[in-house]
């Protein structure tokens, strides 16, 4: 029989370590022949990213010696951090930045020494015995500098292919070599804005012949060139208003694969992302978001479609060759599961999971999408978690606290997928709103846009109104919302505590305080971001003070609790810090936790137990419960 107690103070069987306790993250799968390859993230490691193989006769094994971390810093956020061809594997050491390559049966060796130079998204060129990357060269003055390089694999010389663009990214060969495809765009620009796609003849010398761009620009960004095995290419482009799939020429005459109003692409944060995998018999297998869930297709040379049924709703990064396809998914009752899709009879063998599910699904709170009216007419959507553990029942009439969650990016998304760290709240009598504010992405490029010059009002602005939805239906406290947000949406958090007296307390992991300080400071990849986002700088300054949460500090009377890594180079401590002061020397209760050696996010176990446990007490200091031991 269930025992009554009031809302955050129920038991729960999700406990903090559980959020670490025996958890990887599972990310940029590849196939090699026969062999199938991943990066684990493992936090009890200390963060460290460890390349792992899974053999034909399916014997899993580390790479990476224990000592290395491989992890790319391109653009601070990192991506695509290794490739493997042949059995010998090419990657990036965390510490050092160089590249390594490790030959079978053998230990990692650095091709060349170049400090202060950058790899990622490599590319293996056998024909000149090079590999072709993304560069970023930070051994100048000023700014870093993108660029495509060739690396020779004998001597480590770097070769310059191709220079003069602030940004470039997704370097793809063509099957017979001759050929280079690539994405680059330039300030103010960030990538799903107008990234364009390039592609260019590789002469005798290995250099590049004349460019020519293929699709791309305002209004049109492209993600994930490919290469067909008759030499034309694969992209995804925003030509619609979503990101769909192409078919292109080398003159440039494109031909949509699978009309749609749905998103076959992502924001390129991370050098490498893929969505799709062209086949080695002309068909595509592609991915796509519509309404908060993922899909997947096979589409026919002759344009038909041919879905695939899967037991996810949230697909990541695929990959594949031939007939074997790879990626990771998870489902609200799944936890994140690295799949090998064997074409051939459609058969889902799953190779890996994050962890297993550590207690009985009955505690489980299903996710409910949900669209709801905000500012201005506009339509905002999100994903509800209701409160629930069949251990525990609310006193009759007590209405459950609401956890407002602002995804960071802005321009990221919320999924209706297994987080522990959302069941931790809900299993506790505490509600969850995942909220996708205008800006996020998943429903096209004018919902995105919709935070075009809008950044700390429309994300304010639906945020607040969801809270306030699920009030006015009877499923949240309208006097116990509180919200909580990392980076971006850190921002939000403060922005919505600065200028509006509906939440009792939020939370800011490394979250944005000072606006001018964060366009001032901020790494290459987002020095411009905020020029969208709210307006150029320092041309509007005036925009940049009125929507800074630092310059109005004094107007915040709600308790908040500030986490923040020492070491992080997108959100600098000192805005949390800067924030903190400023509430503590005004008496309201706040609470600073740094984090030393930790970057932007927190990968440490201790850490991220700390931070969730911190965040709960704070709560319940706040909302007068006393969580449960």
């Amino acid at each position: 029989m269930a025992q009554i107690a009031p809302y955050g103070s129920w038991r729960s069987p999700i406990s903090a370590e559980m959020l670490v306790a025996r958890q990887v993250s599972l990310n940029w799968p590849a196939i090699d022949g026969a062999d199938i390859y991943w990066i684990e993230g493992r936090p009890q490691e200390g963060g460290r990213n460890v390349l792992v193989r899974r053999t034909a006769d399916g014997v899993v094994s580390d790479v990476t010696p224990p000592d290395m971390n491989v992890r790319t810093l391109v653009h601070e956020y990192g991506g695509a951090s290794y490739t493997v061809d042949q059995g010998e594997v090419f990657f990036v050491e965390f510490r050092d930045q160089l590249l390594y390559r490790q030959r079978p049966g053998e230990l990692p060796v650095a091709v060349g020494t170049p400090d202060g130079l950058r790899f990622a998204e490599m590319q293996v060129d056998r024909r000149r015995n090079r590999i072709i990357a993304i560069g970023e060269d930070h051994r100048g003055t000023g700014e870093a500098q993108n660029y495509l390089v060739a690396v020779d694999l004998d001597s480590g010389a770097i070769t310059p292919l191709h220079t003069g663009r602030d940004f470039v990214a997704a370097p793809r060969l063509s099957p017979d070599g001759n050929w280079l495809a690539w994405l680059a765009w330039d300030h103010p620009n960030m990538p799903w804005d107008a990234a364009e796609l390039w592609v260019a003849p590789i002469l005798e010398d290995g250099s590049l012949g004349s460019a020519r761009q293929l699709a791309g620009g305002a209004g049109d960004s492209c993600f994930q060139p490919e290469w067909t095995t008759d030499g034309q290419v694969l992209v995804v482009a925003e030509r619609t208003g979503w990101w769909n799939l192409y078919r292109l020429d080398l003159a440039g005459n494109a031909t949509p694969l699978y009309p749609l109003d749905a998103e076959f692409g992502q924001p390129l944060w991370q050098p490498g992302m893929r969505t799709y995998v062209p086949l080695a018999d002309g068909r595509v297998l592609a991915t796509y978001c519509r309404q908060s869930r993922w899909h997947m297709v096979i589409i026919e040379r002759d344009g038909s479609i041919h879905p695939i049924d899967l037991p996810v709703s949230v697909i990541n990064i695929v990959n594949g060759t031939g007939e074997r396809v790879v990626f990771t998914g998870s489902s609200p009752t799944t936890p994140t599961t690295l799949f090998l899709l064997d074409l051939s009879d459609q058969s889902l063998l799953p190779l890996r999971r994050s962890g297993e599910l550590p207690v009985d699904p009955a505690y489980l709170s299903l996710p409910e999408v949900i669209s709801f009216p905000s500012a201005g007419g506009r339509t905002a959507y999100g994903i509800f978690y209701p409160p629930h553990n069949p251990d525990f029942v609310a006193p009759e009439g007590e209405l459950p606290p609401l956890l407002v969650m602002i995804h960071g990016g802005p321009t990221a998304a919320a999924q209706p997928t297994l987080r522990l760290s959302i069941q931790y709240w809900t299993s506790r009598g505490i509600g969850v709103l995942d909220v996708n504010y205008g800006g996020s992405t998943g429903f096209g490029r004018a919902y995105r846009e919709l935070l075009d010059g809008a950044w700390g009002v429309v994300d304010v602005e639906d945020c607040i109104a969801g809270a306030q939805f699920l009030a006015a239906t009877g499923r949240a406290d309208p006097n116990r919302l509180l919200i909580t947000g990392g980076s971006a949406g850190g921002f939000t958090v403060l922005a919505a505590l600065a200028f509006h007296k509906v939440f009792r307390a939020g939370a800011s992991h490394f979250g944005v305080a000072d606006l001018a300080a964060l366009a001032r400071d901020t790494h290459k990849f987002e020095s411009r971001y905020l020029d969208r986002l709210v307006g150029p700088y320092p041309e509007r300054a005036d925009l940049y003070e009125a929507r800074s949460p630092l310059t109005h500090a004094d107007q915040i009377t709600s308790p908040v609790i500030f986490f923040q890594g020492l070491e992080d180079k997108v959100v600098p401590p000192a805005q949390s810090e800067m924030m903190y002061e400023a509430l503590r020397s005004r008496g309201v209760y706040t609470e600073y936790v740094p984090f030393p050696g930790e970057q932007h996010g927190f990968r440490k176990a201790e850490n991220i137990i700390t931070a969730i446990e911190r965040e709960l007490a704070f709560y319940g200091n706040v909302l007068g419960f006393t969580p449960a031991q």
